[in-house]
């Protein structure tokens, strides 16, 4: 992607990704609160706080209650009402297995939906439905916040975010508003200086989430920050929500002056991300992908998925070829907005950040089979979690792991060896 993406998509390359990709395997894991697990954690501690790092971010949303795969849309398109999928075979099976009221992905509570609010009751509610399933749950991040500081006379702070899972172009923009002020009051409120840094992990959909805002962050003028900006604060007074018109106007302000994160960079590492928004680097530190894979190719081209019909709609429900999420809530796919000037304000989002839509759009990158963007390193890591069984609350179709507890010292390794190692 060029340096200034400018909000542009990615371009979905098939081609071999060379030194930027690395493989690995969750093996000989280390139990969780071993004294040899509490050693290598302050450790690495060590490791990022010599890099600068001063405070990590934890930024998840919900596998609960949410249209995961984005199916919403593809049903809105008309995908098979006008019979795309004919003589497609094994996508109606496919397709099944990804719609909300079928997936056999539980609902929240009271039929709780997004936008979901990122308060105590919100975290705790989801601690208990979910557990560590793509959540960083309270006990995971104290957790790692503990051991992490064990022998820093400057701790590094720890912080668990949960964005509104609003699984849209505007609830994705809305959110990367959200959060880069959250970043900000961070910076704030901690003072950091130049050389510091804030370590973002984000899983699932948040990583798209920091797709949008690294666009956001870009240091030059680029055209497509004020027509983004424009829109989402003319979405803010049509909806009557005073509190992000004002969160817009200070935003608008700081990445005008390129004061948001004064001076701190900012590294992200995404968790399951599907590739969708390009990234754009000038205005960030380290981006590394993290994706859960179990190679089934046999044309040598390891860093691709499997995407083949019908064999995928059998491969799937036991998360056989890894991440199935990642792999299919691609662009063409997401759920619909719940009213209609969200709804309107959403395509015009989307005709700033995405040039595909309608079924058959969504089955051409869904059969790109890419793993990882055109931007940052990437690890394909095979996280051992298929294990036969067909409970989606088993491995939620490969896209649960990398929030477990027992992956927590095995992905920060990775972490510290792509980016804080000379």
């Amino acid at each position: 992607m060029p340096l200034e993406n400018n909000f542009q998509h990615d371009e979905l390359s098939r081609k071999n990704p060379g030194t930027r990709l690395s493989v690995a395997d969750l093996t000989d894991i280390v139990p969780p609160d071993s004294p040899k697990w509490g050693e290598a954690m302050a450790h690495y501690g060590t490791r990022l706080s010599q890099a600068g790092v001063t405070s990590v971010v934890f930024l998840h949303g919900s596998l609960h209650g949410t249209d995961l795969f984005g199916m919403q849309r593809l049903d809105d398109a008309g995908g098979l009402k006008r019979g795309y999928s004919r003589g497609v075979s094994g996508v109606d099976a496919l397709l099944a297995a990804m719609r909300e009221e079928s997936n056999g992905i539980p609902l929240l509570p009271g039929g709780l939906k997004p936008p979901l609010s990122s308060d105590p009751a919100t975290k705790h509610l989801l601690d208990e439905q979910i557990g560590e399933a793509g959540n960083f749950t309270e006990s995971y991040v104290e957790s790692f916040r503990k051991t992490l500081n064990q022998n820093l006379a400057r701790p590094i702070s720890c912080h668990r975010l949960l964005w509104a899972s609003e699984h849209h172009h505007l609830g994705r923009a809305l959110a990367a508003v959200w959060l880069l002020d959250e970043l900000h009051k961070r910076c704030t409120e901690q003072n950091p200086g130049t050389g510091h840094r804030i370590l973002v992990q984000a899983h699932g959909q948040a990583g798209l989430v920091l797709a949008l805002a690294s666009n956001l962050l870009c240091p030059s003028p680029i055209t497509g920050r004020p027509k983004l900006l424009s829109v989402l604060n003319s979405y803010a007074q049509q909806a009557n929500q005073p509190g992000l018109v004002e969160t817009m106007k200070r935003i608008e302000s700081l990445v005008a002056t390129a004061t948001l994160l004064n001076g701190v960079a900012l590294d992200i590492i995404t968790f399951g991300t599907p590739v969708r928004y390009g990234w754009d680097i000038s205005g960030i530190g380290k981006l590394l992908h993290i994706v859960n894979h179990r190679n089934l190719r046999t044309d040598g081209k390891s860093w691709l998925a499997k995407m083949e019909l019908p064999q995928i709609t059998m491969e799937m429900p036991i998360a056989w070829g890894g991440d199935y999420v990642q792999e299919l809530a691609v662009a063409g796919s997401d759920a619909v907005p719940a009213t209609e000037t969200a709804r309107v304000v959403n395509k015009m989002v989307w005709e700033l950040v995405e040039p595909y839509d309608g079924f058959e759009r969504w089955l051409e990158c869904a059969r790109r089979a890419v793993r990882f963007p055109s931007e940052g390193r990437c690890i394909l890591v095979d996280y051992k979690d298929s294990t036969g069984s067909t409970n989606p609350r088993d491995h939620y179709f490969g896209h649960a792991v990398y929030t477990r507890r027992h992956a927590m010292l095995f992905n920060l390794t990775q972490i510290v060896r792509a980016c804080y190692t000379p």
